[in-house]
């Protein structure tokens, strides 16, 4: 059973920030490969920061210096510091894991960046 619960979404003003978090059910969080993901106006989900199983981060290029991923063994939950947003930023954010090949998801957290 993989359970996965964001939060942190809301309302920002462009240059503002904020904090999602990801909740995991995972057995051995400390080694998965976990990531967040967000679906915008396009209607694609697309990567936006991931964990591999090795602990090495891979970040849209849209997100470079702007977001950071981080994570709380203890707590077993996954961070994504968002800095600098943007309008484009909007969407919904997923938190995603992948385990032999299949992937999971959460429900999703909405980010809204708006004057």
């Amino acid at each position: 059973q993989v359970q996965l619960v964001e939060s942190g979404g809301g309302l920002v003003q462009p240059g503002g920030s904020l904090r999602l978090s990801c909740a995991a059910s995972i057995t051995i969080f400390s080694i998965a490969a976990m990531g967040w993901y967000r679906q915008g106006a396009g209607g694609q989900r697309e990567l936006v920061a991931r964990f591999s199983s090795s602990g090495v981060t891979n970040y849209a290029d849209t997100v470079k210096g702007r977001f950071a991923l981080s994570k709380d063994i203890a707590k077993k939950t996954l961070y994504l510091q968002m800095n600098s947003l943007k309008p484009e930023d909007t969407g919904v954010y997923y938190c995603g894991h992948s385990h032999l090949g299949t992937n999971y998801w959460g429900k999703g957290t909405l980010v809204t960046v708006s004057s």
